[in-house]
C-alpha cells in the first residue's frame, strides 16, 4: 500500500512543479533557457519534503 501512497503523490508532484514552473515563467514573461533544471529543482525540493514527511507519518509508534 505504501508504494501506491508513493506513486499518487509523485505524480501529483509532477503536475504542481508543472504548473508552479508554468506560473513562474508567465510571472517573468518568457521561458527559461534551462527549464529542465529547473523543473527538476522544484520537483526534487517538493519531493524531498514530502517523501520525508510521509516516512515520519507512515512509521509506527514506539
Amino acid at each position: 500500500m505504501e508504494i501506491l501512497y508513493f506513486t499518487v503523490i509523485a505524480v501529483g508532484l509532477y503536475a504542481i512543479s508543472d504548473a508552479l514552473l508554468n506560473y513562474i515563467e508567465r510571472q517573468r514573461g518568457a521561458r527559461f533557457e534551462y527549464r529542465q533544471i529547473i523543473f527538476f529543482c522544484i520537483i526534487l525540493v517538493l519531493a524531498l519534503i514530502t517523501f520525508q514527511t510521509m516516512s515520519l507519518l507512515m512509521k509506527p509508534p514506539g
